[in-house]
């Protein structure tokens, strides 16, 4: 299936079918402004045919053994490996991110597929006997029904892998409503989920925006939702869906503070950091935004940060040598840089100033190069916002208990680090921060596939997360079973 300029279609009840959408959006090539193809705004009617057909399926899906259920997605997985270099590169195109990232990130996707097979394993229940003479009790997992995903930009391939192998996995059906800005990705990923033989009717793709996502959260018949995106969008879906009775998980957004003290290796701090905060243009949940130096560190890894982000190689993604691309949008980009603005208007110094670069070849792309602002006052809008973009603000403190301070006086709590050679140091902040992923000597902790994807705080509203065991837990309810049977067998033969 082609892309460019074509009208993309949705998937529902096994079948391509064109949208009846009277409104569409270009999808853009951030790096040079290509349009790539037009994305239909669904109507509330194609929502409504998408969990029609999720709730037939349901029927006899969750009555499918889970061991031929896992068998789609050990076909899913070997489909994955097989076009991992086209899906990358349609990550990079429509997304920006340099192609090594984008691999990086079906790698993750990839593991979330794998985990999920595990399913006859992890939706076990439990049982004991003789809970009173002659009575035993018995725990069991059941599947919810029709569950759906509304994803971000900043990960088309990954975010939707986090969610839907399990809920599969479990038993339910599912919808993917992509993010209108990003959507080439997931057409590939359900060209090859069509290729598995899954039944008509348990994954569906409907494409749109605001209006597609209302419809989603009120559609009586879908029984959860996942969602990834910024904290007010994430306090809105989260609220609304759970107005209308809805299992609800919710990551919002962050601002990922890391601490420095003065026995940190500073070579490799350097280049973890520079990684953390310039990585994907700082387009991601776990993207390093404040960078706290302790005593004599200030001085030894503002050098070294300052030299790493001046050097850093910025351009296509698709680019050999290339180590940051684009900010997704022009919007994006002039939003990141009236912040800066701002940063210093309020005070902070700009170290190094990344705006209005020139890019050979991609004059027209939304490109932002890494900034640092030094001397940012803890409590001024810069150190408060969420940028999403290249921009890493430097505070500094004199002890790792004024630092650990203003990592927990934050309203966010996605990921905190600490860079140090000294153990009790790491204890004593692994045990103090106020955030669900913590790293030490880490500069993304982003949890591997079998262990929940962690958030506090600001950054997540609900009470199960993505991943591992949160997933099992999420997609399905728990039933009890309290048994009695009668002692006196001569009865019955």
């Amino acid at each position: 299936m082609a892309f460019l300029t074509e009208s993309l279609p949705n998937y529902i009840n096994g079948r391509w079918c064109a949208s009846t959408a009277t409104e569409y959006i270009d999808v853009f090539n951030p790096a040079t402004t290509e349009i790539l193809a037009k994305v239909p705004l669904s109507p509330t009617s194609e929502v409504n045919q998408a969990a029609e057909a999720a709730a037939e399926a349901f029927v006899t899906w969750r009555r499918t053994p889970p061991t031929e259920r896992v068998q789609y997605l050990f076909k899913l997985k070997n489909l994955l490996e097989e076009h991992f270099e086209d899906l990358a590169r349609t990550i990079t195109l429509e997304c920006g991110k340099t192609l090594a990232e984008s691999k990086g990130e079906m790698r993750r996707a990839i593991e979330n597929v794998e985990v999920a097979c595990g399913i006859p394993v992890m939706m076990q229940g439990t049982n004991l006997e003789d809970i009173a003479q002659g009575i035993d009790e018995i725990m069991i997992r059941q599947p919810l029904g029709v569950c759906a995903v509304i994803s971000p930009f900043n990960f088309p391939g990954m975010i939707p892998l986090w969610f839907m192998p399990y809920a599969l996995a479990c038993g339910n059906t599912y919808i993917v409503k992509p993010s209108e800005k990003v959507p080439l990705t997931m057409q590939k990923i359900f060209q090859l989920l069509e290729k598995t033989g899954l039944p008509k009717g348990v994954v569906n793709l409907v494409n749109g925006a605001k209006a597609t996502v209302d419809a989603i959260l009120d559609h009586p018949k879908i029984r959860a939702i996942s969602f990834v995106g910024s904290t007010p969008v994430a306090k809105y879906i989260y609220s609304r869906a759970a107005a209308n009775g809805k299992r609800v998980q919710c990551q919002g957004g962050a601002k990922n503070p890391i601490i420095i003290l003065p026995d940190a290796d500073m070579e490799m701090t350097r280049r973890i950091a520079a990684d953390s905060a310039f990585g994907c243009a700082g387009q991601r949940c776990l993207a390093a935004s404040i960078a706290i130096t302790v005593a004599e560190a200030r001085h030894t890894f503002t050098e070294a940060i300052a030299e790493t982000a001046k050097t850093r190689i910025v351009g296509n993604g698709l680019d050999p040598g290339v180590e940051m691309g684009p900010v997704i949008t022009a919007a994006s980009k002039a939003r990141i840089e009236g912040l800066i603005q701002k940063g210093t208007e309020n005070g902070a110094t700009l170290l190094v100033d990344g705006r209005q670069p020139k890019i050979p070849g991609c004059e027209q792309g939304h490109f932002i190069c890494p900034t640092i602002l030094q001397n940012v006052d803890p409590a001024s809008e810069i150190a408060q916002t969420e940028i999403f973009g290249p921009v890493l603000s430097l505070i500094h403190v004199n002890s790792i208990d004024d630092a650990i301070a203003i990592v927990n006086s934050h309203p966010y709590g996605n990921m905190a680090c600490l860079f140090t050679t000294s153990g009790a140091a790491a204890r004593k902040f692994r045990y103090e921060a106020e955030a669900g992923n913590i790293g030490i000597n880490i500069g993304v902790a982003a949890p591997m596939a079998f262990f929940p994807f962690s958030g506090w705080k600001e950054s997540f509203f609900g009470d199960l997360h993505g991943q591992g065991n949160h997933a099992v837990e999420f997609f399905t309810q728990t039933k009890v079973v309290v048994e009695r049977w009668p002692s006196d067998w001569s009865r019955q033969f």
